[in-house]
């Protein structure tokens, strides 16, 4: 006879097998989950990855969503589109399969063209130029036919390098490259366009634009206003048809600012793309980080004279130009450089490009002109104590392709939004 209590033992272990067995099953199915849905996740991956790629050589137009598939099957399907943001291109995509999405936002920029990027370009009006004190000129760069020269100023020789011009050197020609006027035109499209107006977002302290959104403009229309105490970040754009002031106490990041005229208050810290039609004017100590621009567009005939001002101790990462589509000799778009100012990028003076003591450009300048105002004397077409290094700016620097020396493809600037 078999006793009862061994029933129990075995009743007891079935029940033990039959736990593991259960397990060992569950754990097999939520691996078999798990597995696709990594699986899904990689392809997902893949795909955005392709469709970045795909954006990057420049398939698509602007503001045209389009939706493709990658490689013709049932699980590669996705949308790419390009925005204009600025001097720069916005790219997003999305990947999806069934009910899961992946999605990246970024802005592109253009690699610069090593045969047509230089420290300095100055147009040959027939005068040399002429360097003094600690002046110092690190790549290749086009003067005019007449040359350069050193000089003494205010009874100080120049005391840089011999060679003058670390690099090569070529001739220029008699105007500069021009700008291009594709993108001037739709910046002057996306300014007078009609958009929805979201004014009221001033209340509030602290807004946020997704750019996987439609973008959020605040037109301020003739209405002088001041930003101070707030900040404004992503898919904003500020439209007014008069001044605007930017306090220290306002933080701008990925933003666009249109104006008649701008004023930034000493001490400003951000990045954003600032744009008027009369004046640009920063004041003391402020920086602006990669990627920023500062621009004078002006494609209408106006009596008053374009200026854009760096004052002193501030720093400038990103592209200062100044365009007018009708030039006026005697009234020359300006762009001043305070003492110690640096600018990591780019500098496109039409006209005028005024130095003051101890500037630093790492990147590049291209002007009409140079003009430095001693305090007693002024000189046209003159360094004097200025630094130009082609080599201070990061190999990884990549420009908008408004500047006349950029080359394709395109590659990614910066990352905006991503899952």
């Amino acid at each position: 006879m078999v006793r009862a209590s061994a029933l129990y033992i075995v009743i007891v272990i079935a029940l033990v097998i039959g736990v593991i067995c259960a397990t060992l099953v569950a754990s097999a199915y939520f691996y078999r989950i798990q597995h696709a849905r990594e699986a899904r996740y990689n392809l997902l991956q893949n795909n955005v990855g392709s469709a970045v790629n795909y954006l990057l050589a420049g398939h698509t137009e602007w503001d045209t969503p389009k939706k493709i598939s990658l490689f013709g099957k049932d699980n590669d399907s996705v949308q790419i589109e390009k925005k204009l943001w600025g001097v720069y291109d916005m790219g997003i995509v999305r990947a999806f399969i069934q009910s899961d999405t992946l999605y990246k936002v970024f802005t592109m920029a253009h690699p610069v063209d090593s045969a047509k990027w230089a420290v300095l370009y100055l147009i040959d009006e027939d005068r040399s130029l002429s360097v003094s004190g600690k002046t110092m000129i690190n790549g290749n760069a086009f003067v005019p036919k007449s040359g350069i020269r050193t000089a003494y100023v205010e009874n100080k020789p120049y005391s840089g390098d011999k060679r003058i011009i670390t690099g090569h050197q070529y001739n220029s020609d008699k105007q500069l490259p021009p700008l291009k006027q594709d993108r001037l035109q739709l910046l002057n499209k996306f300014q007078t366009d009609k958009h929805p107006n979201d004014s009221l977002l001033l209340k509030d302290d602290s807004v946020y634009g997704s750019f996987l959104k439609a973008t959020r403009f605040i037109q301020l229309k003739k209405r002088p206003y001041t930003l101070q105490n707030i900040k404004l970040e992503g898919n904003i754009v500020i439209l007014s048809d008069t001044l605007i002031t930017v306090d220290s106490t306002a933080l701008l990041k990925n933003v666009i600012v249109f104006a008649r005229a701008i004023v930034v208050k000493s001490g400003f810290k951000g990045n954003c793309q600032l744009f008027a039609s009369d004046s640009v004017s920063i004041g003391r100590r402020c920086r602006f980080d990669y990627p920023s621009c500062a621009g004078i567009i002006r494609l209408n005939e106006s009596k008053g004279q374009e200026i854009l001002r760096l004052s002193d101790q501030s720093s400038f990462s990103g592209l200062l130009f100044t365009y007018e589509q009708k030039s006026r000799p005697q009234m020359l778009p300006f762009i001043e450089l305070g003492k110690n100012t640096t600018v990591s990028g780019q500098i496109y003076a039409q006209g005028t490009l005024g130095l003051h003591d101890g500037v630093v450009v790492n990147g590049s300048a291209f002007t009409s002109r140079f003009f430095y105002q001693s305090t007693y004397t002024r000189y046209e077409n003159y360094l004097i104590n200025t630094k130009l290094d082609m080599a201070g700016l990061s190999r990884y620097y990549l420009a908008p392709d408004v500047v006349p020396v950029t080359r394709n493809p395109q590659k990614i600037m910066q990352w905006l939004e991503q899952n």
